[in-house]
């Protein structure tokens, strides 16, 4: 990433990345540098916002955590190296289709001759002998001309079949770039697009749009006291609860984190609301048993601001709205919904 730094910021942000890998417990590789110097520098908010959300839940940046960050902000290399497999091969697949064609054309210019001069050689006075000659060169050369074409479909039916493969993979590649490896739902990243996609179609048609933010209530806490495992099958809970409830054109992402957020296109407040309510009361009615042992450990409750976009302001805004209201739920006692009209009257 070019940050456009001059010489001594820099090295003032490099040095303030290393002291805060330091601090943090976190080795001192090129993609970790990468991801604290963006940090320090403040280009990236988003990343900075993950950042000092780990940070102010005390969470542990481990290997396996410093490599999803990487990933999930700067690194593209295995997409864009399938991206790249894929073109290459249908490059080369384009080239044999195209001598295929080039072949059959040269065939069929070839044949056409043949015929030109055979039929020129024959008239009223031929004898038989000259007809019989003339009818087998036609059926040695349709022969020829047939079989070449056979050739050409059959390159033509194998080359449709390998395009069609190739289309497969990426659109496989397309999803595993947009998908939560570990929740299996829309990552960051699809979030983002389908914010831009719901923004851009809400100006123009004047559809209303809503969001809402959810966080799982006290996951620190559930995550130190029974281990990431669990935590992790915390997560995919909540992320199987926002997939059954969330339908139509509704798209629910894993923020970052125990964050999770839905774009809903078309939908009016009092609606997001409802589902916003739906998805509170699907995840507290479910009891956590730990896999391994079957142990009960509970039930699992989140926290969701609610908000709707109001056309012409920056899509950020209405992430904060709905984020305020998220952070007032968990101050008013978590395991509630908060539209931010509520915050608007609390403000009075």
């Amino acid at each position: 990433m070019n940050f456009a730094d001059d010489i001594p910021q820099a090295s003032k942000h490099s040095q303030a990345a290393f002291e805060l890998m330091e601090k943090h417990g976190i080795p001192a590789t090129p993609e970790n540098h990468c991801v604290w110097y963006a940090y320090v520098a403040e280009r990236n908010q988003d990343l900075k916002k993950a950042l000092d959300t780990l940070i102010s839940n005390n969470q542990s940046f481990t290997p396996d955590k410093n490599l999803e960050i990487y990933q999930q902000y700067f690194d593209n290399s295995a997409a864009g190296e399938a991206v790249q497999n894929t073109s290459a091969k249908i490059q080369a697949n384009v080239k044999e289709v195209m001598s295929a064609i080039s072949e059959a054309s040269d065939g069929a210019e070839n044949y056409g001759n043949v015929l030109e001069t055979q039929a020129g050689g024959l008239s009223e006075n031929s004898s038989v002998e000259e007809m019989k000659a003339f009818v087998q060169t036609m059926m040695k050369e349709t022969n020829a001309m047939v079989q070449q074409n056979k050739q050409l479909q059959g390159q033509l039916e194998k080359s449709s079949e390998e395009i069609d493969g190739l289309r497969k993979d990426l659109e496989t590649v397309q999803h595993e770039a947009l998908t939560d490896g570990l929740t299996e739902i829309a990552n960051r990243k699809k979030f983002d697009i389908a914010m831009q996609d719901a923004g851009a179609q809400a100006m123009e048609t004047g559809e209303p749009l809503c969001l809402f933010m959810t966080d799982i209530d006290h996951f620190k806490k559930f995550n130190d006291t029974f281990g990431h495992q669990t935590g992790d099958q915390v997560l995919r809970l909540v992320a199987s609860v926002l997939r059954k409830t969330i339908t139509g054109d509704g798209v629910p992402a894993r923020y970052g984190g125990e964050e999770f957020g839905v774009v809903l296109p078309n939908t009016e407040l009092s609606d997001a609301v409802h589902l916003a309510e739906q998805v509170r009361v699907a995840v507290a009615s479910k009891r956590m048993r730990k896999k391994q042992s079957g142990d009960d450990l509970g039930n699992i409750t989140v926290s969701i601001g609610v908000s709707l976009y109001r056309p012409g302001e920056a899509l950020a805004d209405l992430i904060k709205r709905a984020d305020d209201g998220l952070y007032y739920a968990k101050n008013a006692g978590r395991n509630q919904v908060i539209p931010e009209t509520k915050l608007s009257n609390a403000a009075e």
